[in-house]
């Protein structure tokens, strides 16, 4: 059967904290919003995104574990959430032993590849939520996927882990995964009122231009509430400056998957420098008025 997964993207970094998780399951939400069918696979043990989507653990019964050691169908693992337009691939602490178990198989380095090829379902965009290592989980998430996006704190200590998350996925593009680029970088929990902030963020627009969303996700109490109520910020306050900031992520993404120029081999990845308006829906986004909320409007499309 053909696969249908269209674009996957790797959402990871190795320093845990950075709002990785958060941020793939409010952009996920409002692509679906955009109605552009989306995927979640959510590879980290601790399953916070399948947690921060409601998933609750009696329906976790076939999850990722189970696909990733061939026990199950990857279509037979997905489930619809609250959000139309969007689903997941959950997670459960027992994914934390196929580290271990995947020693013992041949393909290990492949295997979620291998089994996203039978998905029959047609998903526009995949988003991998990745652990916060650099283990087997995220090498088959690195090896599975088109492109990554790195959330990065606005912190000091942030920058060291990039610098060794750009290596990493350096020396996966030449030894796995040839086809994997860098799809953007996006800084979180950013602190206008704060020097460090400010600081971090000049110098990682400066040394990754172009590479670097304009759209920085904020500190915000409301972001940081919305999970223990199984709900993406966008649905438990669409008004809030963290909802707002991921509307307009949403927005700059898909500009940037449409003007991204696909570079030569081997050489840069070139991105068109955009900036992109988002006025907010009049009515915030239900689960029963989700579909009819694009945070681009019509007069954004291209």
């Amino acid at each position: 059967m053909k696969n249908k997964l269209n674009k996957t993207i790797a959402v990871a970094n190795q320093k845990g904290g950075v709002g990785k998780t958060t941020s793939v399951i409010n952009l996920a939400t409002a692509l679906a919003a955009c109605d552009r069918r989306t995927l979640i696979i959510d590879s980290d043990p601790q399953g916070n995104a399948s947690t921060g989507l409601g998933v609750s653990q009696s329906d976790r019964s076939v999850n990722a574990y189970h696909v990733m050691i061939g026990e199950a169908h990857f279509n037979d693992a997905i489930l619809e959430t609250l959000i139309p337009g969007l689903s997941i691939v959950s997670s459960g602490v027992d994914l934390s032993g196929a580290e271990i178990e995947l020693i013992d198989f041949e393909d290990r380095l492949f295997r979620l590849k291998s089994k996203m090829a039978d998905c029959t379902n047609d998903f526009e965009y995949v988003f991998i939520d990745c652990p916060p290592a650099l283990g087997l989980l995220t090498v088959n998430a690195l090896n599975a996927s088109d492109a990554i996006l790195v959330p990065l704190q606005c912190e000091f200590f942030a920058l060291e882990g990039l610098s060794h998350l750009i290596g990493t996925i350096d020396r996966v593009k030449k030894t796995y995964n040839s086809s994997l680029e860098i799809q953007g970088i996006v800084l979180t929990m950013y602190d206008s009122r704060n020097n460090l902030s400010e600081a971090v963020a000049e110098d990682v627009r400066g040394f990754f231009e172009g590479l670097v969303y304009a759209t920085s996700i904020p500190r915000n109490v409301r972001v940081s509430e919305a999970p223990s109520h199984g709900k993406p910020v966008l649905l438990y306050d669409t008004s809030c400056a963290g909802s707002r900031a991921y509307i307009d992520l949403a927005s700059e993404f898909l500009k940037r998957e449409k003007l991204l120029v696909r570079r030569p081999a081997n050489g840069p990845l070139l991105y068109v420098s955009i900036s992109v308006p988002s006025p907010l829906p009049a009515t915030p986004p239900t689960t029963s008025n989700l579909t009819k909320f694009s945070p681009l409007g019509a007069s954004v499309i291209l």
